[in-house]
């Protein structure tokens, strides 16, 4: 079994590498960008004496290096021998495309040394980088690639197998009178349900009491808004993960946070942590009553 993974993110200037990095950060890799080829083994070394804390590198490669290639692959066979596996990904895009780039960025190619023409420096590039690319692992072309795109491209390329249907959900509980978590991504108001607030016997209960849980839920009402919100759960869930995202913030509120938004978050933890990791808070269930 390797002793970890380092993905080589390479190619063309212009094609993507400072968005492939990211969208791998996402995925949990170490990202270094610019790191002289010459000092790759020696990164290893470094990742060994970590042991398990970094087991997933990327590492930005581009072609300013004056002996790009050959220090690049003798790296790669020290990785080898150190037990470390390792993958290339290759971006490129047409010419016309990186040009285009350029000119909106008005960043300056990294060959661009001699004051030839932008269209000249890519042509030379390209031929420059024939041999990585054919050695490439995976070549991903972002040329009509919109970044929501590529990101997906590269989640479905370098996303583990046991990640791929994985969302880590966090459900919140909370009273709309001390405001909405600042970090919700969905935001459920259950303050139209029915509220125990109004039950004397049940005023100073929470929404983790069994009386007030029967209370809310007995309703009708309550049983058909959490099968419809489970149904949407169930829809919305996949859709998210395939755009790339691990972590959803379910925030349920009802006016004070004591009662109807925790029972609600109970019964979508029920419901959830069936396919889910699932983490539950209820923010505002010790506040005041009055």
């Amino acid at each position: 079994m390797a002793k970890g993974n380092f993905v080589i993110v390479t190619g063309l200037s212009g094609a993507g590498r400072s968005t492939a990095l990211k969208n791998l950060e996402d995925l949990g890799y170490f990202c270094v960008d610019n790191l002289p080829t010459t000092l790759i083994p020696k990164f290893a070394e470094i990742c060994l004496q970590l042991k398990d804390k970094i087991k997933k590198v990327a590492l930005g490669i581009d072609i300013r290096e004056g002996d790009f290639l050959d220090d690049l692959f003798g790296s790669l066979e020290e990785l080898g021998k150190m037990g470390f596996s390792h993958q290339i990904l290759f971006l490129e895009a047409s010419n016309s495309v990186l040009v285009r780039r350029y000119s909106e960025t008005r960043r300056k190619h990294p060959l661009d040394r001699e004051g030839r023409s932008m269209l000249e420096v890519i042509i030379k590039e390209r031929k420059r980088l024939m041999g990585i690319k054919e050695r490439a692992d995976k070549i991903i072309d972002t040329t009509a690639l919109t970044p929501q795109e590529f990101k997906q491209v590269i989640f479905s390329s370098f996303r583990e197998t046991a990640e791929l249907d994985t969302m880590n959900v966090s459900l919140v509980s909370f009273g709309y009178k001390y405001g909405i978590p600042v970090d919700a991504d969905l935001v459920i108001d259950t303050r139209f349900l029915p509220n125990p607030h109004y039950i004397e016997r049940l005023r100073p209960l929470t929404g983790n009491n069994p009386e007030v849980s029967r209370f809310v839920l007995r309703s009708s009402v309550t049983q058909k808004f959490l099968r419809k919100y489970f149904g949407l759960l169930k829809f919305l869930i996949p859709y998210y993960i395939r755009e790339g995202k691990s972590y959803l913030t379910i925030a349920v509120g009802c006016t004070g946070g004591r009662h109807r938004s925790v029972i609600v978050v109970n019964e979508l933890k029920k419901f959830l942590e069936k396919k889910y990791p699932v983490k539950t808070q209820y923010r505002d269930i010790e506040k005041s009553t009055v």
